[in-house]
């Protein structure tokens, strides 16, 4: 199976790099999502590389703030080939506080720079170079309270990552995918869910 670009009206083998974005890389139900997504794409005919997180070995702050650059750790500096090598960019992760793990915003911290992701303008203007234009996204986000509530109560929390981060570097569509009310799913249920990953996966979207 191919994916059928409706711009250019043809079927093309994607490059997609899965991040699973739980700082505990042994947690279960975020590495099941990832495995679901890749195994999908896999049978799908696309190319797939996964990274975990937790098994990543970096300085995720910033000591410095950007006054001075630390240099990259090797796990970080694979991460950012993997995203330059990618057509589709697949982002697991849990909500924790309405937002991402500190740790998953730690590792944009630290790669998302100057050079890689974006260029400021030399004139000082608003204006910036979005370095990674031509990429699409996903988000699949794992969370206790159910969506409807979530949404309610406090807003989209998909913002920050989806157009402050990946946005901000031309990386578009980024599309999102919740699985809300987890500790209420019976098993049945979370299976229904990784199937539907697994159809995400095999179309590569």
């Amino acid at each position: 199976m191919w994916y059928y670009d409706v711009m250019f009206k043809k079927f093309v083998r994607k490059k997609i790099f899965i991040l699973a974005g739980h700082p505990d890389s042994g947690e279960r139900l975020n590495r099941s999502i990832a495995e679901a997504y890749a195994r999908g794409a896999r049978e799908g005919g696309h190319e797939v590389r996964r990274t975990h997180l937790g098994e990543l070995h970096f300085d995720p702050i910033l000591h410095k703030g950007y006054k001075v650059i630390q240099t990259l750790e090797p796990d970080l500096v694979k991460a950012q080939e993997d995203m330059k090598w990618a057509d589709h960019i697949v982002i697991v992760y849990p909500n924790w506080w309405n937002t991402m793990p500190a740790l998953l915003k730690g590792l944009f911290d630290r790669m998302f720079l100057p050079g890689f992701a974006f260029h400021f303008h030399k004139d000082k203007s608003h204006f910036w170079d979005k370095l990674l234009t031509g990429k699409t996204g996903r988000l699949i986000i794992s969370m206790d309270s159910p969506k409807f509530s979530d949404r309610i109560f406090f807003g989209d929390n998909t913002n920050e990552l989806r157009l402050g981060i990946l946005g901000f570097a031309g990386i578009r569509p980024v599309r999102v995918t919740k699985i809300g009310g987890i500790k209420f799913l019976s098993r049945e249920q979370i299976a229904m869910r990784l199937e539907k990953i697994y159809r995400l996966g095999k179309s590569a979207s």
